[in-house]
Formats: C-alpha cells, sequence, structure tokens
C-alpha cells in the first residue's frame, strides 16, 4: 500500500491526477477499501474493458472535476500473441510467464485471455506493448508472434453476468465446489487448482482438498468468481450448495 499511499499524496499535493501501476483484484479491492476513508481524494478505476480483473486506479483530489473520457483513456493498448496450440495447449500464466521474461514490469500488464488454440490478447501499458510489438516469444514449446494493436481491435471477453448455481457436492471440497460453479470437470478443476490457476479470497490456493466455508470467493482465472452463499447438509449426508458465479 506504500507507493500507492504515496501516489495518492502526489495528486494532492500536485492537483494532479495519477494512475496507479495495474493492480491485481485483491490488491485493487484492499487499495479502494482503504483510500476510500480519505474524504479529500476521489478513485475511479479503469482496465481497458467494463468487465476488466486488473485495472489501474486514478486518483485525484475531491474537489477536482474530471472529463469523462479522462477517466477511461490511460496509455493503453493491446498485444495479440499469435501461435499454433493446438498440440500443445497453454495456460493464461504461462503467456503471463513469457511476456514477464521480456523485463515487463508487471504493473504493466492487465488482462489476459485465450484465444482458443490460436494464442492470446492482453491490455497492457502502451509503452510496453510497444517496446514488444513484432517480436517473437516461445511460449511452452510454441513459438508466438506478438502484435501491438488498438483496443477496438481486440475480441474483448464476453462480460459475466451474475447467476445463481445450485448443486449436490459430496462435500465442501475446493475442487468439489469449483467443479460446480465453474463447470469443468474435476478433474480439471484439481489441475488448474495444483497449477495457481485459482486464489480463494484471493490468497494463492494448491490444495484441491481445502474445504470452504460459507462467504468463501473462489477466483479462477479467466472465468471470474464465486461465492458460496449457502451450504446445508441433505438427508443423505450430502452438501446442496448455493453459489453466486460473477
Amino acid at each position: 500500500m506504500e507507493p500507492l499511499l504515496n501516489l495518492a499524496d502526489a495528486a494532492l499535493r500536485s492537483w494532479e491526477p495519477q494512475w496507479t501501476p495495474f493492480l491485481s483484484g485483491a490488491a485493487l479491492e484492499q487499495a479502494q477499501h482503504q483510500l476510500e476513508t480519505l474524504s479529500e481524494l476521489q478513485l475511479h478505476s479503469w482496465g481497458g474493458y467494463p468487465g476488466a480483473e486488473r485495472r489501474r486506479l486514478l486518483l485525484a483530489p475531491a474537489e477536482l472535476t474530471l472529463a469523462a473520457e479522462a477517466l477511461t483513456t490511460p496509455a493503453l493498448t493491446g498485444l495479440e500473441l499469435l501461435g499454433n496450440f493446438l498440440f500443445d495447449p497453454a495456460e493464461p500464466s504461462d503467456f503471463e510467464a513469457a511476456l514477464l521474461a521480456t523485463g515487463m514490469p508487471n504493473g504493466a500488464l492487465g488482462d489476459l485471455w485465450l484465444r482458443g488454440d490460436r494464442g492470446a490478447q492482453a491490455i497492457t501499458l502502451a509503452d510496453a506493448a510497444t517496446a514488444l510489438d513484432g517480436q517473437e516469444l516461445t511460449v511452452r514449446s510454441v513459438g508466438v508472434k506478438v502484435h501491438q494493436r488498438p483496443l477496438d481491435e481486440l475480441q474483448l471477453p464476453q462480460p459475466r453476468k451474475p447467476r445463481k448455481v445450485s448443486s449436490v457436492e459430496a462435500s465442501l471440497r475446493l475442487d468439489a465446489v469449483g467443479s460446480a460453479g465453474f463447470g469443468v470437470s474435476r478433474s480439471r478443476m484439481s489441475a488448474l487448482i495444483r497449477q495457481g490457476a485459482v486464489r480463494l479470497n484471493w490468497q494463492p490456493v494448491s490444495s484441491p482438498s481445502k474445504e470452504l466455508a460459507l462467504g468463501d470467493r473462489v477466483q479462477l482465472q479467466g472465468r471470474g468468481e464465486l461465492i458460496l452463499e449457502r451450504a446445508e447438509l441433505t438427508a443423505k449426508q450430502r452438501w446442496r450448495v448455493e453459489l453466486l458465479r460473477q
């Protein structure tokens, strides 16, 4: 939080809005929770499209009037990462690791999503994208060509509408509940957990057998979040669960 507090102080002292680097969902929630207590500060977030998980936070004096376009036009652009992943499927984490290995700062990378077996797309700071434009990377065993693209040329993920999911499970294990909520097989959910693609209440979790409690939030990279809203034992000692997927 210290770098963010320093940016907030700079915004208040200079009367100039300050954009943070990209923040993860967990860091964004924490920052908003703490900074919203400062009545002299206004906060806005933007990640390149309305449903973005990783976002930059705009810090500005509360009395400063900001034009609408100033809230959604930080220096962001798109990256297209093209390769043939038909025989060696990759996860978003594989693409992220390859990008960060080039020296790209973590705070320069926004959301990244897969494009089937053709590669991935991402949102980044414009300077970082320009430095990578035209380069070739290796993701897993696949050669990938990197192209900078305007945001309006990206095939953005479809916005997720919150919906209720009900299921009956033998336990409240993370892999069982996550499988039901995200609509993937239990073996696939277990593999994603072990690969580090899953967060529990925004914290890393690597054990598929982790037991969930009411109110727990499960985040799956690129697929949103589940909230365990209700869990009741049935007469056959199974768990009837109600989840909110968003």
